[in-house]
This record gives C-alpha cells, sequence and structure tokens, in this order.
C-alpha cells in the first residue's frame, strides 16, 4: 500500500481513535483484514482489564486510543487491501482501504431512524399481542441476563408480568427521555434504591442501542448483595457505563466523574417500598434533578397515621381507609414536587390486574422553589393529622 493510501488511513482512523476516547464506555472491539493475494491475515483489538491490546501477525501490544492511528496504518504498508471494523454498542464504523481509495461508512446510523424503530418493534416473538420496543429477537443478551428471558429464546411465564411492566415503563417515559437530552451530549440517570435494576438495564439498552443516545447510569441501593449482583450483570453486558453504589439516598450527593457535585439529568424508582419512595423523591429534589420518575409501592406510612373528621364514617371500613391512604401519599408527594418547581403527571402505566401498585409520577423541573405551594402542602399534611416522609425530607 502506497505512502498516500496510508496517511489517508491513518486520518480515518484518527477520527476512531476520538471516537474511542470519547466513547470508551460503548466500545466493545476493532477487528481487521490485511490481503495480501488470496491470503488475509486477521487483526483485533480489544480492552482487557481496562487497556487496550492489539493482536495482529502473532504479536500482542498494548496500546491507547492515540497510537491506533500511527499502528495500524503502519501494519498497512505490505497489504494491498484493509478493512478496519470499529464496533462500539449499536453501531459500526467501517474503513475500506486499498491503492484507489480511502473510504468510511457507518453502519446502521445510515438507515433511517424509523425504520430502526419499526425493525425494533417487528423482530422477533412477542409474549403477548402488544407491540414491545424491548423486544426478543432484539434484545436476547439483555432479556436473559436480567433472567427474563429462558436460554430457550422464550419469555419466562413467570417474568411475563415484570416484562410487561417495564416494556410499558419505557414506552412511557421516551417522549421525556428525548426532551431531556436536548442540548445535552449525554444523559445521567441514578436509580434510587435500585434492586435488581431491571429498569436501569432496559433503559440502558433502549437509550444506547435504539435511541442511539449517549448515557450514563448510576445505581444506590443500601444492600451489599443486589449491587454486587448489578455489577456482575453490567460486566456480563459489557455496560461500562454503569456504576452500581452501596449507599443511603437520603443523604447522598449526585457527583459526576470527577467527584464534583453535578445535576443528574434523571431519577428513576420503581416500586422502593413505602418510604423509601419518598427517600427516592427527595434525592431528586435534593440535587435539583431535571426529572424525576417514580412507581410507589407499599403505602403503610400514612394509613397508620391519617385521621379526618369529615371521612370518620367512611374510613372506618379497613379497605376504603387503605386506598385513600395510597391517594393521600400519593397526591402530597404530587403537590411536594410542584412546590420544588417540577411539572408532574400522574398515570396508570399497567393494567391493575398486572400489578395494583401501578401509578407513575413523572416530574420535570420548570422552575424554582415555589414558598406558598409548600405551604399547601404542610397545612393538608396539618389537616390529616400526618407528617408524611417527604415533607420531613424537605423541610430541611
Amino acid at each position: 500500500m502506497d505512502k498516500q493510501t496510508q496517511q489517508k488511513l491513518n486520518m480515518m482512523l484518527q477520527g476512531i481513535a476520538f471516537r474511542l476516547t470519547d466513547e470508551i464506555d460503548y466500545f466493545e472491539e476493532i477487528t481487521g483484514e490485511f490481503k495480501s493475494g488470496v491470503i488475509t491475515f486477521p487483526l483485533t483489538c480489544r480492552l482487557e482489564n481496562g487497556k487496550l491490546k492489539i493482536n495482529f501477525e502473532g504479536r500482542s501490544i498494548e496500546t491507547v486510543p492515540d497510537k491506533i492511528p500511527e499502528l495500524i496504518s503502519g501494519f498497512s504498508a505490505p497489504y494491498e487491501k484493509v478493512n478496519i471494523y470499529y464496533k462500539s454498542r449499536g453501531e459500526m464504523l467501517i474503513i475500506e482501504a486499498d491503492n484507489k481509495n480511502v473510504t468510511m461508512k457507518t453502519k446502521v446510523l445510515e438507515e433511517d431512524r424509523e425504520n430502526i424503530l419499526k425493525g425494533h418493534a417487528e423482530g422477533g416473538a412477542v409474549a403477548t399481542n402488544r407491540d414491545y420496543l424491548i423486544k426478543p429477537g432484539k434484545a436476547d443478551k439483555l432479556l436473559k441476563a436480567i433472567g427474563i428471558m429462558a436460554e430457550n429464546g422464550k419469555i419466562k411465564n413467570d417474568m411475563i408480568r415484570k416484562y410487561n411492566q417495564i416494556d410499558h415503563f419505557v414506552e412511557l417515559v421516551e417522549p421525556m427521555l428525548k426532551d431531556l437530552m436536548k442540548d445535552r451530549n449525554e444523559l445521567n440517570v441514578v436509580d434510587c434504591a435500585c434492586g435488581k435494576s431491571y429498569l436501569s438495564f432496559v433503559l440502558n439498552y433502549y437509550l444506547r442501542e435504539v435511541l442511539k443516545i449517549n448515557c450514563r447510569f448510576t445505581g444506590i441501593d443500601i444492600s451489599e448483595n443486589v449491587i454486587e449482583s448489578s455489577r456482575k450483570i453490567a460486566g456480563s453486558l459489557g455496560y461500562r457505563n454503569m456504576e452500581f453504589i452501596k449507599g443511603d439516598i437520603r443523604t447522598l450527593l449526585y457527583e459526576n466523574e470527577r467527584g464534583e457535585t453535578a445535576q443528574p439529568d434523571l431519577v428513576i424508582s420503581l416500586h422502593a417500598c413505602d418510604v423509601a419512595t419518598d427517600y427516592a423523591l427527595a434525592y431528586g429534589i435534593r440535587n435539583r434533578a431535571r426529572g424525576i420518575i417514580a412507581v410507589p409501592c407499599c403505602h403503610s406510612e400514612l394509613l397508620n397515621q391519617y385521621s379526618y373528621k369529615p371521612f370518620e364514617e367512611i374510613i372506618k371500613h379497613g379497605v376504603f381507609r387503605a386506598r385513600l391512604a395510597d391517594i393521600l401519599t400519593d397526591g402530597l408527594r404530587c403537590m411536594i414536587l410542584e412546590a420544588f418547581g417540577y411539572d408532574v403527571s400522574a398515570v396508570e402505566y399497567v393494567s391493575p390486574l398486572d400489578t395494583p401498585k401501578n401509578l407513575l409520577i413523572r416530574a420535570v423541573l420548570t422552575g424554582g422553589f415555589n414558598k406558598r405551594k409548600y405551604k399547601e402542602c404542610l397545612d393538608m399534611a396539618e389537616k390529616l393529622n400526618a407528617e408524611p416522609m417527604l415533607i420531613k425530607q424537605t423541610k430541611r
């Protein structure tokens, strides 16, 4: 390969090196084919223990992204044709070089995005008659890793309900995700009381591999066991843009990669039990998250506190008292979020047949603290002779 072609190849590879440096968390591998006559020599470059390792012609070379253009273009000198494939999650860059020309194309991104989403929705088998976003045939590796799919490629019978919940969750929050990405290069998401981290793994897959949105996830839970489990799953999937922290969301502040206090783009919480939902909402408020999404679970705190004289005859029946406690708890949560400058909506996100805990609260930061509205929250709690945890958390 002549020197002019090597120089062009070097320039193309500099773009690869820049992408690799900028998107190291999404990098999977670089492979190459170096052709001389009918013989082809393979090249591989993978990340091993945090270091790039190139294997070519029996050699193993540790390197850094900046050195890759010089190394690979140098390797090409004795060959007639070189193909380089840079693979990251959800896309592939392809460089083809010979003495006539050097070209680069991007697979997947050259396709129309609507076709990508349509193909994603149409592929694979379905567990019911609804259109899935996280679909078998497209997300098998993910679904198997989080225990929803069996090794035979079918959704487990006892996980269909969970599968419906997380997929519909993605469907409901997708418009919010796209809005949060405006004027952003990366979406920073925190999963509070993450547990098994179903939501984080699914959202990470959908954001990066379907919507092509760069993202970074932090899962927080007080249990060391679930944190270790989530770390292992992230490792098996190659999700290096995810970290899991054992910690108490009641006191933590969000920090960026440099250890600086920062504003998260989105705080999520799925079925955090009872007041753990309040801790998650308080975490979002305390860190001024641009968006908060919560699916509450178990409302025992207010049930054991509240009384309201005009309703004494109604709530003497336990089932009515419990149902009203659910509504009052989540209604007060929405009021408090509004007082702290959030535009709030509450919707049923799955059928009550799937789970009775099917309320989804969405909140988008649009303003600042409103002292009058917060006073209304305090007055409402006083009328109920109760002090909900979210009020205790936000009073400070």
